[in-house]
C-alpha cells in the first residue's frame, strides 16, 4: 500500500512538471491563445461595486427664468395701464423674485388676516372665547370675504390698534393702520404681506400652530365667489390653476380715481412652499382688472404651477 501511494506521488508530480514547463512567462501570451487574431476577447466583469456611480439628477430650480418672466408680466401690464407690484419667495430655498414689492397700496379685505390673526391669539392666550356664532363668522370672513363679520370683529377687538399689534409681532415695516379708521384702507406692501405668510406658517409671528392652521384651512377653502358676489379667483387661483392655493383676495373701486384694486395673497403647493403676494391699480372696468392681474400670474408661471 504505501509503495503504491509512492507510484502515485511521483506520477502526479511529473505531471505538474510537465505542466509548469509549457507555461508562458509573464507578460506574455501563451502560443494559440484567445488573443490570436479574429478570436473573441472576453473581458472580466465587473461587480457592482466596480460599476461607475451615475450622479443624482439635480432638481430642476423653479425659479429658472421667473424674474424675466416677472419683468416681462408687470411690463404687459404696465402697457396696458396697470400699476402692478408682486413678490414670490420659496420657503424652502428663500429665494425671491419681486416687481416694487416695497410699494404701499390699500390691501381691501385682505386685512381680514390680521383681523382674524389678532382674535385667534386673543383665543390662545385666553383672553376672549369664540361662540359657534363667532366660529361661523369666522370662517364666513376668511372663505368668502364677508364684510360684515369683519366689521364686527374689527370692532370687538379694538380697530386700527389690531394693525399695531400684528406690525410689532410680524416684524412688518411697510404696513400702516387706516388713515380713517375704516379696516380696508389699511395699506401694505406685497413684501409685507410674504412676510406676514411666512412668519403665520413657521409660527415666528406668535400665533401657535393649531390657530394658524384655522387660518389656512379656510384660506385653502375659499369660495368661487365673495358674500357680496364679487368674483374672487382672479390672480392666483385662476393663474395657478394647477397647484393647490390658500388664498386670501381683496379689492374696490376706486382708488386714486378710478383705479380698480386688486389684491391677491396666498400660500402655494401642496406643503405651501411658496408665498405670493400680487396687487393691481388700473383705471379699466372691473372685469378687465380681474383679467389683467391673472394675467400677470399666468405669464409668470406659463404652466399653471411653479
Amino acid at each position: 500500500m504505501r509503495r503504491q501511494l509512492s507510484t502515485w506521488v511521483v506520477a502526479v508530480a511529473g505531471v505538474a512538471m510537465l505542466v509548469s514547463s509549457c507555461a508562458a512567462p509573464a507578460g506574455e501570451a501563451p502560443s494559440g491563445s484567445a488573443s490570436t487574431a479574429g478570436a473573441p476577447v472576453v473581458a472580466p466583469k465587473a461587480t457592482s461595486a466596480e460599476l461607475p456611480q451615475q450622479p443624482p439628477a439635480r432638481p430642476a430650480d423653479p425659479f429658472a427664468g421667473l424674474d424675466a418672466r416677472t419683468r416681462a408680466a408687470t411690463a404687459d401690464a404696465a402697457a396696458a395701464g396697470a400699476d402692478v407690484t408682486v413678490e414670490v419667495l420659496d420657503r424652502n430655498t428663500g429665494q425671491v423674485v419681486s416687481h416694487s414689492a416695497n410699494q404701499p397700496f390699500p390691501i381691501a379685505s385682505v386685512v381680514k388676516l390680521f383681523i382674524a390673526d389678532d382674535l385667534l391669539l386673543q383665543v390662545s392666550r385666553g383672553e376672549t372665547e369664540l361662540t359657534p356664532a363667532d366660529r361661523a363668522s369666522l370662517d364666513a370672513m376668511l372663505r368668502s370675504s364677508d364684510d360684515s363679520a369683519a366689521q364686527m370683529f374689527w370692532d370687538r377687538s379694538g380697530g386700527s390698534a389690531i394693525i399695531g399689534r400684528v406690525v410689532a409681532r410680524y416684524g412688518l415695516t411697510g404696513t400702516t393702520a387706516p388713515y380713517n379708521g375704516k379696516w380696508d384702507v389699511t395699506q401694505s406692501t406685497a413684501s409685507d404681506l410674504v412676510r406676514y405668510y411666512n412668519g403665520l406658517l413657521s409660527g415666528s409671528g406668535g400665533l401657535p400652530p393649531e390657530q394658524a392652521d384655522v387660518i389656512m384651512r379656510n384660506l385653502a377653502g375659499h369660495t368661487p365667489t365673495g358674500s357680496d358676489g364679487y368674483p374672487q379667483r382672479f390672480g392666483i387661483p385662476d393663474g395657478l390653476f394647477a397647484e393647490p392655493v390658500a388664498v386670501k383676495q381683496g379689492w374696490f373701486c376706486c382708488w386714486n380715481g378710478a383705479n380698480q384694486l386688486h389684491v391677491s395673497t396666498g400660500a402655494i403647493g401642496p406643503e405651501r412652499r411658496y408665498v405670493m403676494a400680487i396687487s393691481s391699480l388700473q383705471p379699466v372696468s372691473a372685469a378687465a382688472a380681474r383679467d389683467t392681474i391673472t394675467q400677470v400670474v399666468k405669464t409668470m408661471f406659463p404652466d399653471g404651477r411653479i
